[in-house]
Protein backbone atom coordinates (compact mmCIF):
# COMPACT_ATOMS: atom_id res chain seq x y z
CA UNK A 1 0.00 0.00 0.00
CA UNK A 2 1.41 3.58 -0.99
CA UNK A 3 1.87 6.06 1.81
CA UNK A 4 -0.67 9.08 1.78
CA UNK A 5 0.60 12.59 1.80
CA UNK A 6 -0.95 14.80 3.76
CA UNK A 7 -0.10 18.15 5.24
CA UNK A 8 0.82 18.71 8.84
CA UNK A 9 -2.08 20.77 9.37
CA UNK A 10 -4.40 18.48 8.15
CA UNK A 11 -3.17 15.61 10.64
CA UNK A 12 -3.30 18.19 13.49
CA UNK A 13 -6.59 18.78 12.32
CA UNK A 14 -7.63 15.39 12.19
CA UNK A 15 -5.74 13.05 14.18
CA UNK A 16 -7.95 11.38 15.47
CA UNK A 17 -9.21 9.92 12.16
CA UNK A 18 -5.82 9.31 10.58
CA UNK A 19 -4.50 7.35 13.75
CA UNK A 20 -7.56 5.07 13.40
CA UNK A 21 -7.59 4.66 9.67
CA UNK A 22 -3.18 3.72 10.64
CA UNK A 23 -4.56 0.98 13.25
CA UNK A 24 -7.61 -0.40 11.90
CA UNK A 25 -6.92 0.12 7.86
CA UNK A 26 -2.90 -0.89 8.13
CA UNK A 27 -2.64 2.83 6.17
CA UNK A 28 0.88 4.73 6.40
CA UNK A 29 0.85 8.81 5.37
CA UNK A 30 3.83 11.22 5.17
CA UNK A 31 3.05 14.06 6.61
CA UNK A 32 4.48 17.15 4.85
CA UNK A 33 5.30 20.91 5.41
CA UNK A 34 5.78 23.89 2.60
CA UNK A 35 5.13 20.87 0.48
CA UNK A 36 8.30 18.68 1.40
CA UNK A 37 7.92 15.65 3.41
CA UNK A 38 9.04 15.91 7.24
CA UNK A 39 7.68 12.69 8.96
CA UNK A 40 5.44 9.31 8.63
CA UNK A 41 2.43 8.38 10.85
CA UNK A 42 2.38 4.09 10.19
CA UNK A 43 1.71 1.36 12.00
CA UNK A 44 4.48 0.13 14.58
CA UNK A 45 6.35 -3.20 13.53
CA UNK A 46 4.37 -6.23 14.86
CA UNK A 47 1.15 -4.10 15.38
CA UNK A 48 -0.39 -5.42 12.23
CA UNK A 49 -2.46 -8.52 11.62
CA UNK A 50 -1.05 -11.61 9.56
CA UNK A 51 -2.19 -13.59 7.18
CA UNK A 52 -3.18 -17.41 7.17
CA UNK A 53 0.46 -17.77 4.95
CA UNK A 54 1.64 -15.84 7.19
CA UNK A 55 1.26 -17.58 10.37
CA UNK A 56 1.34 -21.05 8.51
CA UNK A 57 4.97 -20.13 6.91
CA UNK A 58 5.62 -18.99 10.90
CA UNK A 59 4.11 -22.33 12.19
CA UNK A 60 6.58 -24.79 9.86
CA UNK A 61 9.14 -24.76 11.87
CA UNK A 62 7.82 -24.97 15.13
CA UNK A 63 7.94 -28.44 16.75
CA UNK A 64 5.27 -30.92 17.72
CA UNK A 65 5.11 -31.66 21.23
CA UNK A 66 3.78 -35.01 22.29
CA UNK A 67 3.18 -33.92 25.69
CA UNK A 68 0.68 -30.76 24.99
CA UNK A 69 -2.48 -32.54 24.86
CA UNK A 70 -1.61 -34.36 28.38
CA UNK A 71 -0.85 -30.98 30.15
CA UNK A 72 -4.04 -29.42 28.64
CA UNK A 73 -5.62 -32.20 30.36
CA UNK A 74 -4.02 -31.14 33.73
CA UNK A 75 -4.70 -28.17 33.74
CA UNK A 76 -8.32 -28.77 33.05
CA UNK A 77 -8.15 -31.06 35.58
CA UNK A 78 -7.42 -28.59 38.68
CA UNK A 79 -8.96 -25.98 37.02
CA UNK A 80 -12.42 -25.55 38.39
CA UNK A 81 -14.67 -23.60 39.88
CA UNK A 82 -14.63 -22.70 42.96
CA UNK A 83 -18.49 -23.96 44.90
CA UNK A 84 -20.36 -21.33 45.39
CA UNK A 85 -21.06 -20.97 49.35
CA UNK A 86 -24.69 -19.87 49.31
CA UNK A 87 -25.84 -23.31 47.06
Amino acid sequence: MDAIMISSTEAARHLGDYLSRVKHKGETFILTKNDKPIAELAPVAGSGKGTWGELKAAMVGLQFDENFANDLEQVNEVDQLESNPWD
